[in-house]
């Protein structure tokens, strides 16, 4: 029956040292505020869409069918069923630290031939990939040298004779090894 008493008093003590800190982290005010919004959660990327380039953009004519589209562009995400000579194209991205991206490219038929499209401006396909970059570079591409005695290790003649080195001899018994079978038996029997 003793310990339940000793309880009580554990109990009591953690209650107060509690209250003690909260008191204290209140005291300190902004400086605590800020490092709790300082510190965010992990937010996944979300890709979603076809990335449309500005080049495949420009390969788009009137008249062209809808199959050629298709191979210029892929499929597109919306097919409406009830605009069957309408289709969209939507992209967009959400990453952290990076002002969410969304892009559409319509496409209107006529039958089976494209007759307009209209959508937001396309970026080339190289300043859609710096902007996937976010790491800082100096801008600065290092120079790539070598010497002469450092390419000698990759001459290809100084390769086939290695290899020569290191291929058995037709009167090593290694070297005689069974044939594979021509065909091999079904995995599953029935």
């Amino acid at each position: 029956m003793p310990a339940i008493p000793q309880r009580r008093h554990w109990l009591l003590a953690a209650a107060i040292a509690a209250s003690l800190g909260l008191g204290a982290c209140s005291s300190v005010g902004n400086t605590t505020r800020s490092a709790l919004y300082a510190v965010t959660p992990y937010k996944i990327e979300v890709v979603q869409g076809n990335f449309v380039s500005k080049e495949q953009v420009e390969a788009l004519k009137p008249g062209m069918t809808r199959q050629q589209v298709r191979e210029v562009l892929g499929t597109s995400l919306l097919t409406d069923v009830f605009h069957s000579n309408r289709w969209d194209y939507v992209f967009t991205i959400r990453r952290q630290g990076v002002e969410p991206q969304q892009r559409r490219l319509t496409l209107y038929f006529n039958g089976d031939l494209l007759d307009r499209f209209e959508g937001d401006p396309m970026p080339s396909e190289e300043e859609f990939v710096a902007t996937l970059d976010t790491r800082r570079r100096s801008g600065k591409v290092p120079t790539l040298e070598a010497s002469e005695d450092q390419l000698k290790k990759f001459d290809p003649k100084d390769s086939d004779k290695a290899k020569d080195k290191d291929k058995p001899s037709d009167s090593d018994p290694a070297a005689a090894t069974a044939p594979l079978p021509a065909a091999y038996p079904p995995l599953e029997s029935r």
